[in-house]
């Protein structure tokens, strides 16, 4: 970084760590606990990369989401995947307009800067693939027609791990479009506890000659605490994150050696080498600090790792996980020098 550019950087970190702070303040008010989720939103909104979510039902995953978008000012919109959906229904169709006699384009929900693809696996393949594309090339054609998604463009996902009827596993090759995939637990009991007595505060409101039981959508503040400017300060400051030889070394290393274990059938592809250093860069900055460090690279590792690795039937069916392999991935990396 040269000299001149010190000053800017520095402005740019510091309005960032408010921003970061001001954010995280606010989805507190609705959302107990979830502090690793709420950084690895952020993680992916600086880094533009996508999120799949992975938890059972009632874990504030789309409430997690609404609280965001609405925090940073950003447009959002929700699809409720379900076996019937159509490509267009998400990416939008030509239309007949009556008065002119020509078709016009509508604009599928896809056109947003946060969209929450609820359950995308009760999708069907198409529908995942035409979701998936966009994702990628960050645009849509719809008749003739090419059009740019809206920046900045992020797709969270959800998936419900357990109930498998009905549903689509997605393949590697698209699951490999997600930088991560988080997998959420159930709260602490000390947070549970605050969930139940928040909830029972909330009350009724009077609407038209009734009243309706109050969520907690209802009490979402609708006033922004970030605009859009500062979040591009934010994926700016990301890219001043300094990401040293030594850490991209580290990196190199994990990723092959996802590549050899012996219960390993498929290993990372060099896409979970950039998501790796991208989401470090990012988490980096949410910690306060201005460099990339191996506590980063361990922290993200499964996030990142995990959904690119397919193990062997054998290693199956002899009861051996991914999360315990990428362990053992984990020791031997600490062991040569990257946990110092």
């Amino acid at each position: 970084m040269s000299q001149s550019a010190l000053p800017v950087a520095k402005q740019t970190f510091a309005d960032t760590e408010k921003f970061i702070r001001d954010v995280r303040e606010r989805v507190a008010t609705v959302v107990v606990g979830q502090d690793v989720v709420v950084e690895r939103l952020l993680i992916a909104l600086f880094s533009g990369g996508h999120l799949l979510l992975q938890g059972v039902p009632g874990l504030a995953k789309t409430l997690l989401v609404s609280v965001l978008s609405k925090s940073v000012d950003l447009d959002f919109a929700r699809i409720q995947f379900t076996i019937d959906l159509l490509p267009s229904d998400i990416l939008g169709s030509e239309v007949l307009d009556q008065r002119t006699n020509e078709f016009r384009v509508r604009k599928g929900p896809i056109f947003t800067n946060l969209l929450l693809a609820d359950e995308i696996n009760r999708a069907a393949p198409k529908v995942q693939g035409a979701l998936l594309e966009a994702m990628q090339e960050r645009k849509v054609t719809i008749g003739n027609e090419t059009f740019r998604l809206p920046a900045p463009f992020l797709v969270i996902a959800t998936q419900n791990p357990v109930e498998q009827a009905g549903t689509f596993e997605l393949p590697e090759a698209q699951l490999d479009r997600f930088m991560l995939v988080h997998r959420l637990e159930y709260p602490s009991i000390e947070d549970e506890r605050e969930i139940l007595s928040r909830n029972a505060a909330l009350g009724i409101q009077r609407q038209d000659r009734g009243a309706i039981v109050q969520t907690e959508f209802d009490v979402l503040e609708k006033r922004p605490v970030g605009s859009s400017e500062e979040l591009v300060r934010a994926m700016e400051a990301v890219h001043h994150v300094h990401v040293s030889e030594t850490f991209v070394e580290h990196v190199v290393d994990l990723v092959d050696r996802s590549r050899h274990h012996p219960a390993v059938e498929l290993g990372c592809s060099p896409r979970a080498g950039i998501s790796l250093i991208k989401a470090s860069r990012a988490r980096a900055l949410m910690h306060g600090r201005h460099y990339a460090i191996p506590e980063d690279l361990f922290a993200l590792a499964e996030d990142v790792m995990l959904h690119r690795m397919r193990l062997k039937y054998e290693a199956i069916a002899e009861g051996v996980t991914g999360r315990a392999v990428l362990q053992e991935l984990l020791r031997s990396l600490g062991g040569s020098g990257a946990g110092a």
